[in-house]
Formats: structure tokens, C-alpha cells, sequence
């Protein structure tokens, strides 16, 4: 989800590994424009798709079993991940998608106005005031074929206008670009189902899936199925709980507030930050907690979090399913292990600072260590008060510490 929601791993050796991971129109009511309204998506998609690498080299043939079998894998995987999950019981199973990298690009830029959009209505964050049929973004749904790696026919909306939504545009789609070559899967929880118009699109990037699997030299039946596994994990985390993408987008939206501050306030946040000896993640993150006022800082943390928990709990469904479903599970679990801590050269590791992939890869690690230590404490039932509001996610001080949760929460 992040959301980043950014997902599973990588398929050139040299790009960057987010890891498994990871949104429609805004309403038009709504009077302060976000930082959606300042980029020119449009070109964004565009940019990106220009400039991304190509995929691995693959016949006809492949890719039309490659594709047959991830759309069959994601169908499967839904039995096994509401077994494990206790979520989702009895809802109708979702389209998957199956891109190529212009294919995500194109899906990026359509999705990423909606997640960055203010919400109408505050209460949002409450989950007795969500209306499930109002999470529906509507008018900005993919192709609808739910099957091919085509980009779709429509163009992203072009949410800003002049030099400066254009220049954003540029920079953002060359992030599309590199980002294009990472992901394996991402559950876009903003987007329209093409089939039933609910939210919500699991989508697929065939070209890095077969890049990975033949890297790691893996059974690809059984790692296709391993990467829906936490993929479907995702959709089942925000199919039963319609509540959280709203959550997740009404924070967002505090961080990417358009109000600037002064140059003497901002100036005034660091030195007491620095002075007052506030926890912050290293590197750039860290860098961007100084930079932010208190309520941002507090959604910040928020978002963290509930990137921490999705990302844990789809990494501990993987491995709780995956024995009886995935065959060499524990091959593959090694392998990308492997993979996920190998030495990468200076730009490589610049790139990953910039962008905060290496705190990507902590919420994996530090979020399944979370999930792990509370199912074996209470079992799944009761983890699954989690789910339940705002008010039960953990704590950044409870993510390393799950006790404190389970003292404050069950």
C-alpha cells in the first residue's frame, strides 16, 4: 500500500525493491485544491512511459500463459488468504489486472489523483460515518478488461494547468518510470473495479514477475501464486474493511496540504526538533518529520503505521498460506530474502534514500515481527481487532513493543 501502496520486489538487478507491495477523481465540491490539482497526470503518464525500461524478453507464447496462470493464481489465492485472514467471508471475488510497465504507469497516474485528494467530509476517519457506497470513485475506472497488459482508453485526468503543474507532471512521471520496473503487484484501493464499479483493482506486472522468477531461479508456478498471495492479502485487508482507504487518503491529504508555511516557522520546527530529541526514522524520512508541522507529523506517523501493519500482515498471510499452497515457499522465501539485502551500488543506494526505500523494507520486516508475535499471542480472532477503527491501529511505539498493544487494545 503502501501507498504507497508500491509492492513485491524488483526485476532489473539494479532497480529498486520496495518490496510485495503499495485513485479516482476528486470531488469537484471540494474548495481547497491538493497537491493532485498541481500535476499535470497526464504527462506524467506519458513521461513515464517513454522513458521506462523494457521488460525481459518474452514470445507470444509466454506471456499469454504467464497471463492465464497470474489471473488463475489471483482467483485461488482468495480461498487460502480468508481462511488464514478471517476477513472478507462471503464477498464477491475481484478483477485482477494484468499490466505491462506502460500498463502500471498508465494505472499509477490514473489512481494517484484520488489517493492524494482531499476528502469532502473529516468524519471520514470514523468508520460508523463511511458509507461503503460512497467509497466509489467512480469516474476514473480502468479499461475494464480486467485481462490484458494494454494501458486502457483513457488518458489520465489533467489536474493542473501551467508551467509548474506541467514541471511536476515531468518529475512525476519519471518516478512512474523508475518505480515501473519495481513492482511486481499493487492493490489500488482508490480505483473502480472494471467488472462491479466497487473500489478497488489488484494489479499484476507480468514482465517484472517473470524477471524476478527467472533471477531467483524459482518454480514460477509456484511464485506467481506466492506473489498473489500477499497481493490478495491487500484487497482482503480493504475489502473488509471499507474504512481504511478513506483513513489512509484523509492522511495523505494532511501531508500533502497545499497551505505553506514561512520560512521562520519552518526554520523554528527544525531547531526544536533537533533540540528536543524527537524519535525520527533516518535518512530523508527523517529529514521530512523535521520539516513538518505537528499535525502533519501526525499523520505521518499514521500512515507509517498502517503501512507497517498492511505490509506485516500480508508478509505473515504469505508464509502462514504458503506451505500447504506454494510448494518450495521455503526456496523462494530465501531467495528474495537474499535478494532484499544485497549489497547495490552508490546511485542505487542514493535512489532508495530519496525515495525512502529502505524504510519500504523496514515496515516488512518490523510489521510482520509485529503480526507474528500477536497471532501466536491471542490468535487471529482477536488480532483482528486491529481492523476496527482509528483507535485500535498500534502506535509507532507499539509496533516494536506488541504487548503495549495488546495491553491497551484487548
Amino acid at each position: 500500500m503502501d501507498n504507497s501502496p508500491a509492492d513485491l520486489a524488483t526485476s532489473d538487478p539494479d532497480a529498486p525493491d520496495p518490496g510485495i507491495a503499495d485513485p479516482g477523481i476528486a470531488d469537484p465540491g471540494v474548495a481547497d485544491p491538493g497537491i493532485a490539482d498541481n500535476v499535470d497526470w497526464g504527462l506524467a503518464a506519458s513521461v513515464g512511459r517513454r522513458i521506462a525500461r523494457p521488460g525481459p524478453r518474452i514470445t507470444r507464447y509466454t506471456a499469454d500463459a504467464a497471463r492465464a496462470e497470474l489471473l488463475d493464481a489471483s482467483v485461488r489465492a482468495e480461498g487460502p488468504v480468508r481462511d488464514v485472514t478471517g476477513l472478507a467471508d462471503g464477498l464477491a471475488v475481484p478483477t485482477a489486472r494484468v499490466l505491462d510497465r506502460s500498463g502500471w504507469i498508465e494505472a499509477a497516474a490514473t489512481s494517484m489523483p484520488a489517493m492524494l485528494s482531499a476528502l469532502p467530509d473529516p468524519a471520514v476517519t470514523d468508520p460508523a460515518a463511511t458509507d461503503p457506497a460512497a467509497t466509489d470513485p467512480g469516474a476514473t475506472g480502468f479499461d475494464g478488461t480486467g485481462t490484458g497488459s494494454d494501458t486502457g482508453d483513457r488518458e489520465p485526468a489533467q489536474r493542473g494547468g501551467g508551467l509548474g503543474a506541467k514541471m511536476a507532471g515531468a518529475q512525476a512521471g519519471g518516478l512512474l518510470a523508475f518505480l515501473s520496473s519495481a513492482i511486481l503487484g499493487q492493490y489500488d484501493p482508490f480505483s473502480a473495479d472494471p467488472e462491479t464499479g466497487d473500489p478497488g483493482v489488484l494489479m499484476l506486472v507480468m514482465p517484472n514477475i517473470i524477471a524476478v522468477e527467472r533471477q531467483l531461479r524459482v518454480d514460477p508456478s509456484d511464485f506467481r501464486l506466492w506473489v498473489c498471495l500477499h497481493e490478495v492479502t491487500h484487497r482482503v485487508q480493504f475489502s473488509a474493511n471499507p474504512w481504511l482507504a478513506d483513513y489512509m487518503r484523509s492522511n495523505v491529504g494532511v501531508l500533502t496540504d497545499a497551505d505553506d508555511d514561512s520560512v521562520a516557522a519552518m526554520v523554528t520546527r527544525i531547531t526544536e526538533g533537533l533540540r528536543g530529541g524527537r524519535p525520527r526514522e533516518k535518512g530523508v524520512i527523517g529529514l521530512m518529520q523535521l520539516l513538518q508541522s505537528p499535525e502533519q507529523y501526525a499523520a505521518f506517523e499514521r500512515v507509517l503505521v498502517l503501512g507497517t501493519l498492511l505490509e506485516g500482515h500480508a508478509d505473515h498471510v504469505m508464509d502462514a498460506v504458503g506451505p500447504a499452497h506454494v510448494p518450495t515457499v521455503a526456496t523462494i522465501r530465501e531467495a528474495f530474502d537474499r535478494r532484499r539485502s544485497a549489497p547495490r551500488n552508490p546511485v542505487q543506494r542514493l535512489l532508495r534514500a530519496l525515495i525512502g526505500m529502505d524504510a519500504k523494507m523496514a515496515q516488512y520486516v518490523r510489521g510482520k515481527a509485529f503480526v507474528d508475535h500477536v497471532v501466536d499471542a491471542v490468535g487471529m480472532p482477536a488480532f483482528n481487532t486491529v481492523w476496527t477503527s482509528p483507535e485500535t491501529m498500534p502506535l509507532m511505539s507499539e509496533i516494536d513493543q506488541p504487548d503495549r498493544w495488546i495491553e491497551r487494545v484487548l
